[in-house]
């Protein structure tokens, strides 16, 4: 299977909390994947994604713009390039500058918020 970021549809996160904020799962359970989900997300400028925590790890990419990054109670910031571990429990939030951020983040297939996989719908 291989899937292109720009091809995909892109959908808004229903989250309180958000804005500007758009995701797809780029690989996941229903893909065959039996550990892990791939997601693309996509925040508009000046928009944010919600101040929150899980009870898993994820890992993630920035593929293009900048912003903010929020772990724990310490802001950094990121850039093309990036790549952020975002450890269990702690508290994040990612914000754009003044262009669209995107970033690509792994987590547990099992927790990959249901949304439906490009292909899929």
């Amino acid at each position: 299977m291989i899937r292109n970021i720009d091809e995909v549809q892109m959908n808004d996160v229903q989250m309180e909390g958000v804005e500007g904020a758009q995701m797809a799962v780029m690989v996941g359970r229903s893909d065959g994947a039996p550990n892990f989900a791939l997601r693309s997300f996509s925040v508009a400028p000046g928009g944010h994604t919600p101040r929150h925590s899980h009870d898993f790890e994820h890992e993630v990419y920035v593929v293009s713009g900048g912003g903010t990054v929020l772990l724990g109670e310490k802001q950094h910031t990121i850039k093309a390039g990036d790549v952020i571990y975002v450890e269990a429990e702690l508290e994040h939030q990612f914000k754009s500058g003044d262009a669209e951020l995107r970033f690509l983040c792994m987590v547990p297939v099992e927790r990959n918020c249901g949304e439906p996989t490009p292909g899929s719908e």
